[in-house]
């Protein structure tokens, strides 16, 4: 809202200025037709009236009329923006209508015939009626040009607010069936290996802590993102067998890196429900590394075909992770998945992600306060 306010004064202010230089022509004009010697106030007086009426009707339209009734939208509405420019514009050059008894010294220096006359004071009503039209189309243009740029604004914001609430969502992703293989594979691990078990206690716990409470912000540092994977793959890997085999490498990029959180949960989830068979030799193989300026993200798999909505990359959480991608990164990211041969991978990288302000400033659109 505030930025809205900013905006509007911005215009408003431009405005005048325009319209301050506008009424300063007719000086400028009176000032070059008297040579620079005199000025002639007949002339300049003839000029001001004439930009009163333009000026009105812009005034008029751009606070008014055009907000309140063409912009409206119960069309009934709209008649009377027509109307009321229609009755303004009459009055305006009511006066021109009658333009009164010429004088006789004047009529003799004119060497027209009645019908000539009047034939010019219809000229003139129609130019003036043409002049004062094009300021009425003036105020409609700024004021669309401005509901225009408003709108995208607000769909920005709604956008943004949307992704702050897929977020949420994504966030429940970690769900009680996760929660409660976890826990059933902790408890098997009390009976044979006690210090693992506790050990993923520790990793659920951080896992939890993180998800609930620290990825509330729209970014947050790379280094928090990478241990929550490392303990999420670590965890998930409780449920495989001797017959897979799980491999994760994350380089830490040097410097204090932003990232929006949870953004690859997706991906490992995927990984380890689609390529794992635990009667089958499996594989799952997680890397995430620096490339320059930009960072990358690989998972690959085993393929076991799925049929169905049960099918590889058709999951909501997928489609979910590709439209924050596409929010938060609009042009600066690259996502790639698909099957080759007996293996399925993924590949994300984050364009410039590693040259960001560290407080992710520029990562998200801004919010309308």
């Amino acid at each position: 809202m505030e930025n809205k306010r900013k905006d509007s004064l911005s215009i408003n202010l431009v405005q005048i200025g325009v319209w301050i230089l506008i009424l300063l022509i007719p000086g400028g004009i009176n000032y070059m037709i008297s040579g620079g010697t005199e000025l002639s106030s007949s002339i300049l007086k003839a000029m001001l009236v004439l930009m009163i009426g333009p000026l009105f009707l812009y005034i008029l339209n751009y606070t008014a009329l055009v907000p309140r009734f063409l912009f409206s939208e119960d069309r009934k509405k709209r008649k009377w923006f027509y109307l009321a420019n229609i009755i303004i514009i009459l009055v305006l050059n009511f006066r021109k209508f009658f333009p009164g008894k010429i004088p006789s010294e004047t009529r003799e220096l004119i060497p027209f015939g009645d019908n000539e006359i009047a034939g010019m004071y219809a000229a003139i009503i129609i130019l003036s009626v043409i002049f004062q039209s094009i300021f009425i189309l003036l105020a409609v243009g700024v004021r669309y040009i401005m509901r225009s740029h408003r709108q995208k604004i607000d769909l920005q914001e709604a956008k943004r607010q949307n992704a702050e609430a897929e977020l949420s969502w994504l966030k429940n992703q970690l769900n009680p069936h996760f929660l409660f293989n976890t826990l059933n594979n902790i408890s098997s691990l009390t009976q044979i290996d006690p210090d693992r078990a506790q050990e993923s206690i520790g990793q659920l716990s951080s896992l939890l802590r993180y998800a609930l409470y620290e990825s509330n912000a729209p970014t947050v540092p790379l280094d928090g993102e990478i241990s929550f994977m490392e303990d999420y793959v670590d965890l998930m890997s409780l449920r495989c067998n001797e017959l897979t085999t799980v491999e994760k490498n994350f380089v830490h990029p040097k410097g204090s890196v932003q990232i929006a959180p949870l953004l690859f949960i997706s991906l490992i989830e995927n990984a380890f429900k689609h390529g794992v068979n635990s009667r089958h030799t499996s594989h799952v193989d997680i890397k995430m590394y620096p490339d320059g300026e930009d960072l990358v993200f690989r998972c690959s798999n085993s393929f076991f075909e799925k049929t169905g909505s049960d099918e590889i990359g058709s999951g909501i959480g997928l489609e979910n992770m590709k439209r924050r991608l596409e929010l938060i990164y609009p042009g600066a990211y690259k996502y790639t998945a698909g099957r080759e041969g007996e293996e399925y991978s993924a590949l994300v990288i984050l364009k410039g992600i590693l040259s960001k302000k560290a407080d992710g400033s520029s990562l998200i659109p801004q919010q309308q306060q």
